[in-house]
Order: C-alpha cells, then sequence, then structure tokens
C-alpha cells in the first residue's frame, strides 16, 4: 500500500528507516496494547529511541527545529543529479520528523509499506 513519507508513523516508519539502512526486519504477533495489539517492531524504534534514530540524525547532518506546536527536519539529499535539493518533514517529535525526512531523502515522497504494518 503506497503512503506519503509525510503521514508515517510508528511501525511503518520504523520498517521504512530500517529499509533505508538495510537493515533486515523482524515481526513478532503481539498480544498486549503495542501498535494496536496487532504487531510491534521486535528490533527496531528508530522513531522513539534515541540511542537508535540519534546517530542517524547526526551521520545525515539533518536539523531538527521546533516549528508551532510540531517539530521540522530537515536534510540534504542528491536524488538524480549533482547539485543537493532540501528535503523537509513535519512531526510531533523530534525523532519521527527526522526519520520521516531521512525517509523521504532516500526513498521519496511516497513509500509501499506492507498493510499489516498500518492496522
Amino acid at each position: 500500500m503506497k503512503i506519503k513519507t509525510s503521514d508515517l508513523i510508528g511501525p511503518a516508519l520504523d520498517w521504512t528507516v530500517a529499509k533505508c539502512e538495510g537493515v533486515e526486519y523482524r515481526w513478532m504477533a503481539s498480544s498486549g496494547g503495542d501498535y494496536n495489539g496487532n504487531w510491534w517492531w521486535k528490533t527496531r524504534s528508530y522513531s522513539t529511541d534515541w540511542s537508535q534514530g540519534g546517530p542517524i540524525i547526526e551521520r545525515e547532518k539533518i536539523s531538527v527545529i521546533p516549528f508551532d506546536d510540531r517539530w521540522e527536519a530537515r536534510c540534504a539529499c542528491t536524488p538524480h543529479r549533482s547539485v543537493a535539493q532540501f528535503i523537509e518533514r513535519r512531526g510531533p517529535t523530534p525523532l519521527i520528523a527526522a526519520m520521516r525526512c531521512f525517509v523521504a531523502s532516500k526513498l521519496g515522497d511516497e513509500v509501499d509499506i506492507p498493510e499489516e504494518l498500518l492496522r
């Protein structure tokens, strides 16, 4: 299912960050309340854990600033040309904004997501 990178959150966002990082993902059924009791990300929480998302922000030189009641992240990318262009994404937290920006810089404005990630 196609989804805009600006709308990614939770397991869908963590999955796409892992995809950009070349990390193999693993899923486990959840009996608790994590992510609506359906599925949860077993090993990666880039969008909620600074020890996982922080190194990406530093490596990719993503800037994050407050924007009204949200956060805005900005990073450079060179998709199909030698001149860098800037990507901006917003989110409710600095990590979510930064990871949305990172995914957009690598995969574009829309990504294909397995449907079970959106439940």
